[in-house]
């Protein structure tokens, strides 16, 4: 396990090809104010790992007792590994209240779980199933950082156009050397890209084989560039930009420019047989949900706690009305806790050993929580009202006008600074560029929720409960 230190310096010693505001980033990463929040409060969850009080939940050994690695290379075996995977997931969330959506052990939970089932890619070429085991225990052994980009360029989503191969800008393979495949093209949305050690790429939905490729490479690969968004965070202020300042994660293109990627690091290429049941085999995407509802829950909780917090401030927890969305806020928790815990109980090993949690209750989870989700923020908005408006600045507290805002924005029990300070918590998360894109990011976070609702439909067995209905509809009469 590698502490924040190494972590950070890692990052900056790669010198990934990353570009924000129109210019190549040239000085250490870490160093650069768009950047170094994130990583500084990523660097805290290797250092909370790495404390000797934290030891039991977020270390393992092998079998054989050799090494000490992170709990999310772990293959879980059984309902205590997964429990305890997921206590150690909403340990590291509750130090960033939920808000980040790509802490390591995202991808790290990915990566364990298609590296646990290596021989499933072994059916198109051997080396590949020998690939993921090594790359994955490379990740293992050195603590590695991930990100991944799994969607196109949205150039054209018409359906008429969805399984044309027109669409040139996508990453595809232009060549096959003796060294590796050849990828030109870009990817999107990699979060956090060029901020992590590795990039992972799987398959994203083209008919032509040019298109079906999965690897991992370093993120310093040559050709591989990182196009960054505007940064959200506007200023170092803790007091004026709470959670952007410290939580801002820079979604990037990825563009591959004549990306050579040696077979070595490849896993799947041109067959599609292990892609269609990728899932079937390997619970990647069950280990994905499981891992987001956890840091979802932890979200919740903060949002809970938030607008309690809020109310308190200004005395209006007695209306019936804010009783009634603090209710809102509850119920969402439970029903959350509730799929969450039932998901972890009712696992069970596939036939590479791995416990999978039950895909059912997430599922149910994963296709909840985007629609609610728009709604709390809402509630926070309704709740704050024009407070989430007379939000003046640290510099304003620090100026010849502090008595006046002193004076006039104090709360029912708190002084004035406190409650700017809560307020602009509650603004960060509503109504800011961050907030905005925490509440699209909810929304979207695993596709698009209509076809999510369609594969939830088609994939749920309901033919037990119509043959409850016609049993009882065949019932004879006494």
């Amino acid at each position: 396990m590698i502490d924040g230190k190494e972590y950070i310096d890692r990052i900056d010693a790669l010198q990934n090809e990353v570009w924000i505001d129109g210019e190549k980033c040239v000085e250490k990463l870490s160093s650069l104010a768009p950047f170094k929040g994130i990583l500084k409060n990523k660097a805290s969850l290797y250092d909370y790992q790495c404390d000797p009080a934290n030891h039991k939940l977020f270390r393992y050994s092998l079998t054989d007792g050799v090494g000490e690695y992170g709990f999310s290379y772990h293959q879980p075996q059984s309902i205590e590994d997964l429990t305890n995977r997921r206590k150690a997931t909403q340990e590291w969330a509750r130090m960033n209240a939920g808000l980040m959506g790509r802490s390591p052990d995202y991808m790290n939970t990915l990566l364990m779980a298609l590296g646990s089932a290596a021989p499933h890619f072994s059916q198109a070429r051997k080396e590949f199933g020998d690939n993921i085991r090594r790359l994955y225990e490379k990740a293992r052994d050195q603590d590695l950082s991930i990100t991944h980009t799994f969607i196109n360029p949205q150039v054209n989503r018409s359906s008429e156009s969805y399984f044309e191969d027109s669409n040139d800008s996508a990453a595809r393979v232009v060549e096959e050397k003796e060294e590796g495949i050849v990828i030109q093209g870009a990817r999107l949305l990699a979060t956090q890209g060029g901020l992590t050690d590795e990039l992972l790429v799987l398959p994203a939905g083209h008919s032509d084989d040019s298109y079906v490729f999965g690897f991992m490479i370093p993120s310093n690969t040559s050709g591989l560039k990182f196009l960054c968004r505007e940064s959200f965070s506007y200023g170092n202020s803790v007091f004026d930009h709470p959670l952007a300042s410290q939580f801002e994660e820079i979604d990037s293109i990825v563009v591959f420019d004549r990306v050579l990627v040696p077979w070595e690091f490849v896993f799947i290429y041109k067959s599609l047989q292990p892609v269609v049941s990728l899932e079937a085999e390997t619970g990647m995407y069950t280990f994905l949900q499981f891992q987001s509802v956890a840091r979802q829950v932890v979200k919740l909780e903060y949002i809970l706690g938030l607008c309690e917090t809020l109310s308190d401030a200004i005395q209006i927890q007695e209306y019936e009305h804010v009783k009634m969305k603090m209710s809102e806020i509850i119920t969402t928790l439970e029903i959350m806790k509730a799929l969450l815990l039932s998901s972890e109980v009712t696992s069970k090993p596939n036939r590479y050993g791995t416990y999978v949690p039950n895909s059912g209750p997430l599922r149910a989870a994963i296709q909840y929580f985007p629609g609610v989700y728009p709604r709390l923020i809402e509630i926070i908005q309704f709740l704050g009202a024009s407070g989430l408006i007379s939000i003046p600045s640290e510099k304003d507290f620090n100026s010849d006008i502090k008595d006046d805002l002193s004076k006039y924005l104090q709360g029912a029990n708190i002084d004035a600074k406190e409650r700017v300070r809560l307020f602009r918590l509650a603004w960060d998360l509503g109504m800011s560029a961050f907030g905005s894109r925490q509440t699209q990011f909810e929304r979207f976070f695993f596709g698009d929720p209509v076809r999510l609702a369609t594969v939830h439909y088609n994939s749920y067995l309901t033919q037990p409960y119509v043959n409850l209905v016609k049993d009882f509809l065949n019932r004879k009469a006494d």
